[in-house]
């Protein structure tokens, strides 16, 4: 089965399995797991920040960020595609008492202006704007790079009207890749960036939350207790991370290609729409206009024959490059969909 569905599908490699077997553990709660202290110090190093936090899931790397910089009843400015509001259950408001202010941005990235505007005034009849969120790349916007000049005019605008700002960076590693920029290119326009272990770089489960800011850590340590994702003895967990980190961040071009690969190979279908320059990484979507058979349906021929995707709503889909997906698979998989797909 060639499966697209997502990069969270990846399972560990035979030399992360052997990095996990021996990984030196103890009770992280005390602080005192080597491996997570190690973890946690490398990912911090590596984006020109001074503290890391491991944490079980990406959801709770930015809740833990939106609950650390607010206070209930404020406001935070989002994308209105972006994770924290299609994929987060609500936590925002359920979890940290605050309001999303949704902009709808250009394949989910929000230009300086669409920001400045969003930003409420300070005076005593309006909610107060306590955080703007990024996503780099965007995922439901295709994978996109935020563009390190858009980032930059956002955070000038963000200094201005003394607002922090949080960086999704659950697939930072892939624009990272793509563009060849060093992490702190981008992390050093934020005071707080989650990035993900589990997604293109191949970890089992894991994510961190990065900071110059120790109170920010010390506030997001308290609250990673309360929403329950203290761990114990984690150096297991997190010895895949250092592993991914160590080993999985270059080969992500290779992703990156496939997915352009099977962008071309989509296209050729009558029946599908798809821009193959708009993919940038490893995310690809496309649309079906062949309205003869539901999404369910298609999805379904897909898999019998030995394809797994995702539908994401109208006529549109998703297919997600990986390291458990080869060049081979992409071959094929581009044969399945011509003959699944073709009217």
């Amino acid at each position: 089965m060639i499966d697209l569905r997502s990069d969270t599908v990846t399972v560990p490699t035979d030399g992360m399995r052997k990095a996990m077997a021996r990984a030196e553990v103890g009770d992280d709660v005390y602080g005192e797991d080597p491996t997570v202290n190690r973890l946690q110090e490398m990912a911090a190093a590596l984006l020109s920040k001074r503290f890391a936090l491991f944490v079980p899931s990406g959801t709770m790397a930015n809740q833990l960020a939106i609950r650390s910089h607010t206070q209930p009843g404020q406001e935070v400015i989002v994308e209105s595609k972006s994770h924290i509001v299609r994929y987060e259950q609500g936590a925002a408001g359920a979890l940290a008492g605050v309001q999303l202010h949704w902009v709808p941005g250009e394949r989910g990235i929000m230009s300086a202006e669409q920001v400045e505007a969003a930003i409420r005034p300070t005076d005593p009849h309006s909610i107060s704007t306590a955080l703007i969120c990024l996503e780099n790349t965007h995922n439901a916007g295709g994978g996109t790079i935020y563009p390190l000049a858009t980032i930059e005019k956002i955070r000038a605008l963000a200094a201005k009207h003394n607002i922090p700002m949080h960086l999704d960076g659950a697939r930072l590693m892939n624009a990272v890749a793509a563009t060849t920029l060093p992490p702190a290119s981008y992390a050093q326009h934020f005071e707080t960036v989650s990035l993900c272990l589990s997604k293109g770089l191949g970890a089992p489960v894991g994510s961190l939350l990065i900071s110059s800011d120790r109170q920010i850590i010390d506030r997001a340590r308290r609250f990673r207790r309360m929403y329950g994702g203290a761990m114990r003895q984690a150096g297991i967990l997190a010895a895949a991370g250092i592993y991914a980190l160590e080993h999985h961040v270059a080969r992500l071009t290779d992703d990156h290609s496939h997915a352009k690969k099977l962008a071309r190979l989509l296209q050729q279908i009558p029946s599908v729409q798809i821009a193959p320059q708009h993919v940038e990484t490893n995310i690809v979507i496309f649309d079906v206009t062949d309205q003869r058979r539901t999404p369910a349906e298609i999805v379904a021929a897909l898999k019998e024959q030995g394809v797994l995707i995702n539908p994401i709503g109208g006529l549109s889909y998703r297919a997600v490059t990986h390291l458990n997906v080869s060049a081979k698979q992409i071959d094929e998989a581009g044969a399945v969909f011509m003959r699944v797909l073709t009217p």
